[in-house]
């Protein structure tokens, strides 16, 4: 293969529309766009979800749910993730430091997922109720 024969597949492309062409083609004097309105103007525009000044649907329907602003700055940690890290005190920057979560994360939650078997201490840290007894049980502890 090389650069210069590469083509796309069989049928992904097709040529662009040309209208105005005349009534051979079905698309020439108003060009497939109708008569008048402003869609049929040459930057006739409006936003999207515009009904002519009728309320939009989006504002007419109720808002539901929650979405929470400052969800992607806990950041969760695996027990499998402390095992594989080589300092005895683990908080946030050393997490960070060993790339186990982001830069951005204002915090961290220890999760009860893989294993932990060596003694760690933990600073700083929330964790789930399983998470704390696997590592009360490896022989750690959880300073907050």
């Amino acid at each position: 293969m090389q650069l210069n024969q590469i083509k796309p597949a069989a049928g992904s492309t097709h040529a662009k529309r040309r209208v105005g062409r005349g009534i051979g083609c079905g698309l020439g004097k108003t060009c497939g766009r109708g008569h008048k309105g402003q869609k049929s103007r040459s930057g006739g525009f409006h936003k999207v979800g515009f009904e002519g000044g009728q309320m939009p649907l989006q504002r007419r329907l109720p808002k539901r749910g929650f979405v929470s602003l400052t969800r992607n700055d806990t950041a969760q940690v695996r027990l499998s993730d402390l095992q594989k890290i080589p300092v005895d005190v683990i908080d946030l920057l050393a997490l960070k430091q060993a790339g186990v979560v982001a830069a951005s994360a204002l915090t961290a939650k220890v999760v009860l997922s893989g294993e932990i078997n060596r003694a760690v201490k933990l600073q700083g840290l929330t964790l789930t109720k399983g998470a704390r007894i696997a590592v009360e049980a490896a022989g750690g502890s959880v300073a907050e």
